[in-house]
């Protein structure tokens, strides 16, 4: 599996695009993997702050639901709609447009603790 090198990843197999001060969040390849078929997501914290690791959704797949862990701290400014309709396209394209949500990045510093690719790949390769 490849993990691009231009995001930050959550031990929690969360991703981070960082742009400027806004961050867009996923799940890992990996992640999507384990879950099998994506069949509902469900994000309600639009508009609220919340804090590193601290849940902000969950996924639904046939075999499991899995909580969702915010990368940083900051207000989740929107949510993917597309997948409200199609579910899949996390499946089908985890880190293009099967985005979770964008959120606002109060705290920098915080993004110094996320783990690069090649950490996250030693991670899950065991």
């Amino acid at each position: 599996m490849s993990y691009p090198s231009s995001l930050k990843y959550t031990k929690n197999h969360e991703w981070l695009l960082i742009e400027g001060n806004i961050g867009t969040v996923g799940i890992t390849n990996f992640a999507q993997s384990e879950l099998g078929d994506i069949v509902f997501i469900e994000i309600e914290s639009v508009g609220k702050n919340i804090k590193q690791d601290e849940i902000f959704g969950t996924v639904e797949a046939v075999k499991t639901v899995s909580d969702l862990f915010s990368p940083v701290t900051g207000k989740v400014l929107e949510k993917n709609e597309e997948l409200s309709t199609n579910p899949d396209l996390v499946n089908k394209d985890c880190y293009g447009k099967g985005w979770i949500i964008k959120i606002s990045i109060d705290n920098p510093t915080e993004i110094d603790a996320l783990l690069s690719s090649s950490q996250y790949e030693e991670i899950v390769a065991h």
